[in-house]
C-alpha cells in the first residue's frame, strides 16, 4: 500500500466556503465530497485520519469552513490508482492571505513546509503534488498585481527546493473572483507562469456564492474534478 500525499494551499477557496452563508456552513456534503477509508487528511494535531468535510476546520480556523475541492479531487482521482493506494491530504491554506504572507521565511510558508515534512515522515508516503488556489487578495492594486507573477515563480521554487523535490508537480487555480481593476492582471501571471511541471486549472465561469467572491458547494465539486483530470493528463504514469 502506497500513500500518495498532496498538499493542499492558498487562501480561502482553498479552504473551502461552498454552502457557507452569513458565517454559518449549510453542512451539505455532496456524494462527490463523501468520506472514503482510503483518503486520509493531515490534521492540526500532525496526525493522520479519516478526510472528512470540512477538510480546513482545523487549519482555517479564524473563519467558518464548507465544502473545497480537496474531496472531490481525492474521491475522483482514487479509482485511477493503484487498489491498496490511500490518498493523503494535507490542508494549509488560510483565508484572506495575500501571497507576500506566502514567501519564505513567512509563518504560512514555514508551516506549509514543516506541515508537508511532517506528512512524508509521519507513517511514509510520497508528496505527489502541490494544489494551489490563490490570488484574491493580489488584486487589490495594480503594483501588487503585477507583483504576482514573480513572487508565483519564488515560492514554487523555494517549495521545490525546501523539501527537496525539484520537479513536484504544482498544479495552480486561476482566480475566479477579486477586485475587477486588476484581476485580469493576476490572472495573466497564473496563466501564463512558465515553470517546468507547473499546470492551471481554469475557474473562471465556475458558479459562486452570493458573495461573489467564493465558489458554491457545485463549483468546488467541478473544480476538485478538473483538478483531478489535470493530475492525471500530466503527472500520472
Amino acid at each position: 500500500m502506497g500513500k500518495q500525499i498532496f498538499i493542499l494551499s492558498g487562501q480561502s477557496n482553498m479552504s473551502g466556503r461552498g454552502g457557507v452563508l452569513h458565517r454559518r456552513w449549510d453542512g451539505v456534503v455532496p456524494p462527490e465530497c463523501r468520506p472514503n477509508p482510503s483518503v486520509l487528511r493531515f490534521a492540526a494535531a500532525s496526525l493522520w485520519e479519516e478526510a472528512r468535510v470540512p477538510l480546513h476546520a482545523d487549519i482555517d480556523a479564524a473563519k467558518v469552513c464548507g465544502v473545497g475541492p480537496g474531496m472531490a479531487f481525492a474521491n475522483a482521482l482514487l479509482p485511477r490508482l493503484p487498489a491498496d493506494d490511500v490518498i493523503g491530504l494535507v490542508p494549509c491554506a488560510i483565508g484572506g492571505t495575500p501571497i507576500r504572507e506566502w514567501e519564505r521565511g513567512c509563518h504560512l510558508y514555514e508551516k506549509m513546509v514543516r506541515r508537508a515534512r511532517e506528512a512524508a515522515e509521519g507513517g511514509g508516503g510520497e508528496i505527489k503534488a502541490v494544489l494551489w488556489y490563490q490570488g484574491e487578495s493580489d488584486t487589490s492594486s495594480r503594483d501588487v498585481a503585477e507583483a504576482y507573477g514573480a513572487k508565483m515563480e519564488s515560492l514554487i521554487r523555494d517549495l521545490r527546493s525546501d523539501l527537496q523535490l525539484p520537479s513536484l508537480p504544482f498544479i495552480q487555480v486561476a482566480i475566479a473572483s477579486g477586485d475587477k481593476h486588476y484581476i485580469d492582471v493576476v490572472r495573466e501571471a497564473q496563466l501564463q507562469l512558465n515553470l517546468p511541471n507547473v499546470a492551471c486549472v481554469d475557474a473562471m465561469g465556475l458558479q459562486l456564492n452570493s458573495d461573489r467572491l467564493h465558489l458554491s458547494t457545485e463549483a468546488q465539486v467541478l473544480l476538485g474534478e478538473m483538478l483531478a483530470e489535470t493530475y492525471v493528463k500530466h503527472y500520472l504514469t
